[in-house]
């Protein structure tokens, strides 16, 4: 009976390992098999394409008054009136102030008189002199005698010309009495009222007159960017604007834009020593006076048009550790690069690539974290045109839109 009993137990045990051991194998074949591959990651591309752009510089300033006359008495005497109203416009010849004119009357009187007595002499001199001439010719005088009369003849000539100069030099004098405007604007404070004596050629200006239209602007440039302006002229990176003389904006010091455009006039010989700048003088049209002397503003030049200008969306570029700028590049067979670039003004949500970057060159604006230099499995699809829209009209050509990289890249 035992060994009837045993048989079975053992067929048992035998089945149990073959169904163990199947078990097993199945197990060890799933953990072989290889994973599955990961989604190829996806990116927005910009095309590089160079455009027409107009270069601007932006520099602090203030303004100035075209023309400046303060007005001072050349006589001496009392105010009597003040004949204008402070702050307004004035014409040049305008009476501002009137000086007692009394003394300076008188004066100009007795010159007339010492004048009229000059005269009255030659009458006499004359006359003699030409009966001495018939005289002396047949000895009725002597010669000495005639000399005489020639010298007092000379002698009442010369009076009658001094007497003429002290008229007008009195006529003059009265003439200052009454204090003009010597140039068209606008007048400011009087410095004096009636009853005030003043002194001729005196220190204290009576008042001062400043024509506004038009009016100065004059800012300042590093002399070290007017160099390179100059070296990019001359290398033919950038084009002078119109007929060489720059247009210049303003904005004003709460923000807004003034609405008349002026012009550059000139720039200044010297270098300040103590900050390395040079004046620029801007001349603006200023009908309605809404700019006055010393106000602060930001002056906007017309630099030059640079004709193969690069604008990239700010989105594309970032900064490495060392603070450069950078920007991922997708290359034609379809690899990631990193690019220093070297980058000039903001134009918007944009920035001017002055370094680093080629026409068609591929710069990824969008999933920049999903990819690293060296990638080379990458979907790419174009920018959208919001991203790429240019930030002033002079970008307007900027606009077309990028072409796709390829879809994948083995």
């Amino acid at each position: 009976m035992e060994p009837t009993t045993f048989l079975p137990s053992i067929k048992s045990t035998g089945a149990f390992a073959l169904i163990l051991s199947s078990l097993i194998l199945a197990g060890c074949g799933k953990s072989a098999a290889p994973p599955a591959a990961p989604a190829a990651p996806e990116v927005t591309v910009f095309t590089v394409k160079p455009e027409s752009l107009t270069i601007t510089t932006e520099l602090p300033g203030r303004t100035s008054a075209y023309q400046v006359a303060e007005v001072r008495p050349q006589v001496s005497g009392l105010i009597q009136k003040r004949l204008f109203v402070e702050g307004t416009d004035v014409k040049a010849g305008t009476s501002l102030y009137q000086i007692d004119p009394s003394t300076y009357e008188a004066a100009n009187n007795s010159a007339k008189a010492a004048l009229a007595k000059a005269k009255a002499n030659l009458l006499t001199s004359e006359p003699k002199l030409a009966r001495y001439k018939e005289l002396v010719a047949i000895e009725g005088v002597s010669r000495q005698e005639y000399d005489d009369a020639v010298a007092a003849n000379a002698q009442a000539k010369a009076d009658i010309e001094a007497a003429q100069a002290a008229l007008d030099m009195t006529a003059i004098n009265l003439r200052y009495t009454n204090v003009n405007a010597p140039i068209n604007g606008r007048i400011s404070r009087s410095s004096v009222t009636p009853g005030a004596l003043v002194s001729a050629g005196q220190a204290l200006a009576l008042a001062t007159v400043q024509q506004l239209d038009p009016i100065y602007v004059d800012v300042t440039q590093s002399s070290n960017d007017l160099l390179n302006l100059k070296r990019e002229m001359e290398s033919g990176n950038l084009k002078k604007t119109g007929n060489g003389q720059a247009a210049v904006s303003l904005l004003l010091a709460d923000g807004t834009k003034y609405s008349q455009q002026g012009k550059l006039q000139f720039s200044d010989v010297s270098v300040d020593p103590s900050t390395g700048n040079v004046t620029l003088r801007a001349l603006f049209p200023n009908p309605k006076g809404d700019l006055l002397p010393g106000m602060y503003v930001r002056a906007i030049l017309d630099s030059g048009i640079n004709d193969k200008a690069i604008l990239v969306p700010q989105q594309g570029v970032t900064r490495n550790q060392k603070g450069e700028a950078t920007a991922l590049i997708l290359k034609s067979d379809g690899k990631v690069e990193q690019r220093i670039l070297v980058t000039g003004d903001a134009r918007g949500n944009q920035w001017l690539v002055t370094s680093g970057l080629i026409a068609g060159d591929q710069v990824i604006v969008e999933g920049l974290q999903r990819v690293r230099p060296g990638a080379s499995a990458v979907i790419a699809k174009t920018a959208p045109a919001a991203a790429a829209a240019p930030a002033s009209a002079a970008a307007a050509t900027a606009t077309a839109p990028a072409a796709a990289a390829p879809k994948t890249a083995q």
